[in-house]
């Protein structure tokens, strides 16, 4: 019997719809990924970043994905400038048609970024943009698991305020990360330590010579110098300021607050330089670390040769935060994928934690992020092998600490 030509017609139109639910079923879920991959940016940073997205995309494809799913990460280049952020950012959502953006960090750029984020109601996880503007802002969209400025802030005020020192100077970069940790700094000595004689001078980020601000600092050495400083300028300034004289030396400890003594490069750019350093640290061998963050760890040294580093775990959670949201939400519905971030239990690579809902600095933030502080005592000296003088269950221990000769 022949089928009517309008039932044969919606018969081939069901089947069509079909296969098209289908074919979009088995589509990747694409997911953007905001990094600088090209100088003015800290490109180191945008590699580690990207090594850890890979490591743990890999492993979710592996395991089926997301919702049997496949995850696509597309890259943009923001070189680290905030227009390139904002105009990457917009792409992203608009023509590559991504269901969240990660990947940010640097501050100024997450600043840009959060603001198309907002605008299209698109998650953003903010992987290592420490300002505490982000924060602020308290967009529904953006969500921190990486440091904020205010917990660097109390904890090198504390460590300042146990080291007894008087006289303190912070060089620190001339962006939303690097002035607003020396002011996170300043706030946070005026409870722990007072009596601190405390200042910070901003450079250049792009600068070369950074002389006539070391030159000072050798005729009148203060009893600490503070950096808050990405490479290359981090490296630079070490260099010059350790060519002078000035630190670090039996006069002048140096503390960083910036990390950077994990980065791959860092030894080969400041060999003598780094010695003695003190380090403020989201990562350290020593601390507990889930079965998850050693997996990571293990396939990164295998992949590239080098220590973990914090990097590699932030950006790691980052993306697993993503993939956990559209799994609870059951798709990519952006406010239900939201809601999931706002209200889940995660357990990631560093541990356990929920997001903030309180107001400030504080929003949608990871709050007790765990930190070290450890000491680098020789010449390219791995983390693993540092002097641990903080830790989480470890207390500050100041007199571990070691000063050179002259």
């Amino acid at each position: 019997m022949n089928i009517p030509s309008r039932q044969w017609r919606l018969a081939v139109a069901t089947t069509a719809a079909g296969l098209s639910i289908a074919a979009h079923a088995a589509d990747p879920i694409k997911i953007g990924i905001s990094i600088a991959q090209s100088p003015p940016g800290s490109v180191v940073q945008g590699v580690q970043v990207k090594d850890g997205l890979e490591i743990i995309k890999d492993q979710v494809n592996k395991a089926g994905g997301a919702l049997g799913r496949s995850i696509e990460l597309v890259y943009e280049d923001n070189q680290g400038v905030p227009e390139k952020g904002r105009a990457a950012t917009e792409k992203l959502i608009t023509r590559d048609k991504v269901v969240a953006v990660t990947g940010g960090h640097q501050s100024s750029v997450c600043l840009a970024e959060i603001e198309v984020a907002k605008r299209y109601n698109v998650p953003y996880v903010n992987t290592n943009c420490w300002s505490d503007d982000v924060r602020k802002k308290e967009y529904p969209q953006v969500f921190n698991p990486g440091n904020y400025n205010s917990r660097v802030g109390q904890a090198m005020a504390e460590t300042i305020a146990a080291m007894r020192v008087k006289r303190v100077i912070a060089l620190v970069e001339n962006t939303d990360y690097g002035i607003g940790q020396a002011k996170a700094v300043a706030e946070a000595l005026k409870q722990k330590a007072p009596s601190v004689e405390y200042k910070y001078e901003t450079l250049d980020r792009a600068g070369k010579d950074f002389t006539p601000a070391v030159l000072p600092l050798r005729a009148n050495p203060p009893e600490m110098i503070l950096t808050m400083l990405l490479p290359p300028a981090a490296y630079i300034v070490m260099n010059q300021r350790y060519e002078q004289g000035v630190a670090p030396s039996a006069k002048t400890w140096l503390y960083d607050g910036a990390g950077i003594a994990d980065y791959p490069d860092f030894w080969q750019n400041v060999k003598e330089a780094g010695k003695y350093m003190l380090e403020f640290g989201l990562y350290h061998p020593a601390m507990k670390t889930p079965k998850l963050g050693l997996e990571v760890a293990k396939t990164y040294q295998q992949r590239t040769k080098n220590e973990p580093n914090r990097l590699i775990f932030q950006a790691a959670d980052s993306l697993l935060l993503i993939v956990d949201a559209i799994k609870q939400a059951k798709g990519t519905d952006p406010n239900a994928m939201i809601k999931a971030l706002e209200t889940m239990k995660f357990e990631g690579v560093r541990g356990e934690f929920r997001f903030s809902k309180e107001s400030g600095y504080k929003f949608h933030q990871w709050v007790e992020i765990p930190y070290v502080n450890y000491q680098l005592t020789e010449v390219n000296q791995p983390v693993s092998e540092s002097l641990l003088v903080q830790g989480p269950g470890i207390p500050l221990s100041v007199d571990k600490l070691k000063k050179p000769a002259k």
